[in-house]
């Protein structure tokens, strides 16, 4: 019997029939929904002049209401710390109770139904509920970014308390030490480091939502980068557009650099 001479890495699903199969069946069931979406291709031809006389209008991009660009960038800014320092705080207690090995059962289900609930719904959605609720601004977005601070945060540093080495905690267990001196003494190091590293990114993701909640009229550059689309300003929207996205690209290298430090 001669050895191969490659290797090749083996299958997801190892019988071929079952492979194809399945694979024939997404390539009927995407042929299908393409179809069942009822797509008007002639009224989406007739769009594409539409968005390339939209495109020509946008340049040169207009600066010279900077003022108002300036107030809209300053506030998205403020609710994404705003959000991403009282999602950190309210994030640890919530991710200790969703920790499997520190909470009993019944703690631990009420933890994690509540981190599910608050993942269960996209910013947008939450966003135009706290606009019903508080009506429009800032202060709808800021508790959207919250909800989703918490959330997210919650989820995964409770993982990482369940994931950590229990070692150290049975040794600080074993001294007789209470509950909240374990947590300093023996989840807070293994964890913070990557607590930290989940509030950074999470602070960067803030920045980029801040501009997307403003659409629905919960503050920040979104709203007013709607309403410039809305008054077909375009040359104005281009201008918006671009802070945007240089104010990505910033949080991006911001966030890139406090992880690098804390590896």
């Amino acid at each position: 019997m001669t050895t191969p001479s490659t290797w090749n890495p083996p299958s997801l699903i190892e019988n071929p029939y079952l492979r194809y199969g399945m694979l024939a069946l997404a390539l009927a069931y995407l042929v299908w929904s393409m179809g069942a979406l009822e797509i008007d291709w002639a009224r989406t031809a007739k769009g594409f002049p539409r968005a390339g006389d939209m495109l020509k209008r946008m340049f040169p991009p207009d600066f010279s209401r900077w003022e108002l660009l300036l107030r809209g960038v300053i506030e998205s800014l403020e609710m994404a710390f705003a959000a991403s320092v009282i999602g950190m705080i309210l994030a640890v207690p919530l991710a200790v109770c969703g920790a499997r090995n520190l909470m009993p059962m019944p703690v631990y289900l009420v933890a994690r139904s509540l981190i599910v609930l608050s993942r269960t719904f996209h910013e947008v959605i939450v966003a135009i509920f706290f606009v019903k609720v508080v009506g429009f601004g800032p202060l709808a977005g800021l508790l959207t970014l919250i909800v989703a601070s918490v959330s997210f945060i919650a989820k995964m540093i409770a993982e990482d308390i369940e994931n950590m080495s229990m070692g150290q905690i049975e040794a600080i267990r074993a001294t007789g030490a209470s509950f909240p001196k374990l947590l300093i003494y023996a989840v807070q190091p293994q964890v913070l480091p990557r607590y930290l590293g989940v509030a950074i990114y999470r602070l960067d993701a803030n920045i980029r939502h801040s501009t997307v909640v403003g659409i629905v009229g919960a503050g920040g550059i979104g709203m007013t980068l709607t309403a410039t689309f809305k008054r077909y300003d375009y040359d104005f929207s281009l201008a918006i557009l671009l802070t945007i996205i240089a104010l990505v690209f910033l949080g991006e290298i911001f966030s890139n650099w406090v992880r690098g430090r804390l590896r």
